[in-house]
């Protein structure tokens, strides 16, 4: 028979509440937070009920050897979320009995108007991942047994066929989609590929990128492929008065991506629906012993919102010119 969980592992499947502010890095546009950091504020909400169960994180490392990861967050975004917006989280634990992992359901609020308004929707998913760069002082509490692993995936491996150049050797820029690793993921696909090295800073606990990470890297592969598309951002933003806004985001870890270890970005346009919004999945793979290995997926969907004045936005329709890039392979268009 399983041990009586510690309060502090009970706590956890417990509803917190939060009040949490965005960071100011988010207002890239007008007085909008972006999508990376709306997914930031769900995962701080996150942070702070582990902290309210007693639980914190700098604790599970330091004392029990367990470093947090979120490896699957998926968002629905709904009212805009403003640079000054005090948020109320509302953080639910949904993890079913026999799961291994940890499940929240982190709910935003802010207020319009004397009226509360969820701008946000977003499911967590949390592994506690034993770390072999540390050695645990305690044990960690009865009933967390089940949430701890060894490793946080073990991603799809797939046989190569062309021969990798040399990262020394690779000068093709800030992104790209003439390499041959890249070519044949890519293949007839209507996709756009970048190739990058992963630096400590998009990692943590010493070793591997976290999901704020690949974040990062989904908001600038994107901007990479617009622009590879003819749209590149300011451009659009200054001719058109176009700005991408997302409606909803998801992203899996599938296995770990270590530091400095090279990633091969693909990004593929899935669907264009009408001429209103557009969905991409991005792949991440890494080479291990002659191997590409699938690291992370996500998808995302866009659309465009048009300054019609200042400060004044609403959805703007594709024109023909933007369906067709959207659509047509850099490749085949040349």
């Amino acid at each position: 028979m399983d041990p009586t969980p510690h309060p502090s592992v009970t706590a956890l499947l417990t509803p917190t509440t939060a009040r949490l502010r965005p960071l100011f890095e988010g207002n890239n546009i007008s007085f909008a937070i972006g999508f990376k950091h709306i997914n930031y504020v769900a995962e701080a909400a996150v942070l702070h009920h582990f902290r309210q169960a007693g639980l914190p994180v700098g604790d599970l490392y330091r004392r029990f050897g367990l470093g947090f990861d979120v490896v699957d967050i998926r968002s629905r975004l709904g009212a805009l979320l403003a640079v000054d917006d005090e948020v109320e989280a509302v953080v639910t634990p949904r993890t079913k009995d026999g799961e291994d992992r940890l499940r929240f359901r982190v709910e935003q609020f802010v207020e319009r108007d004397g009226k509360r308004v969820r701008c946000a929707d977003s499911t967590l998913v949390v592994a506690l991942r034993v770390d072999g760069h540390v050695r645990a002082e305690e044990p960690w509490p009865a009933g967390l047994d089940r949430f701890t692993t060894a490793r946080l995936g073990t991603g799809e491996r797939l046989e190569l066929a062309a021969t990798p150049t040399p990262y020394g050797e690779f000068t093709a820029g800030r992104g790209t989609s003439a390499d041959p690793v890249l070519s044949e993921l890519i293949g007839e696909t209507n996709a756009f590929g970048w190739r990058w090295r992963v630096g400590y800073f998009y990692c943590h606990y010493n070793e591997r990128v976290q999901m704020s990470g690949f974040l990062r890297i989904m908001e600038e592969v994107e901007d990479l492929f617009l622009a590879d598309r003819g749209l590149a951002i300011k451009e659009v933003l200054d001719t058109r008065g176009w700005i991408p806004v997302v409606t909803q985001s998801r992203i899996e870890l599938l296995d770990e991506t270590l530091m400095e270890e090279e990633v091969y970005t693909v990004y593929t346009v899935e669907n264009v629906f009408k001429t209103l919004l557009y969905s991409t999945r991005m792949d991440c793979y890494v080479l291990r012993d002659g191997q590409l290995v699938k690291t992370a997926t996500g998808t995302i969907t866009h659309g465009y919102l048009q300054e019609t004045a200042p400060n004044q936005w609403e959805m703007a329709e594709f024109d023909e010119a933007t369906v067709t890039a959207l659509t047509t392979p850099r490749k085949a268009a040349s």
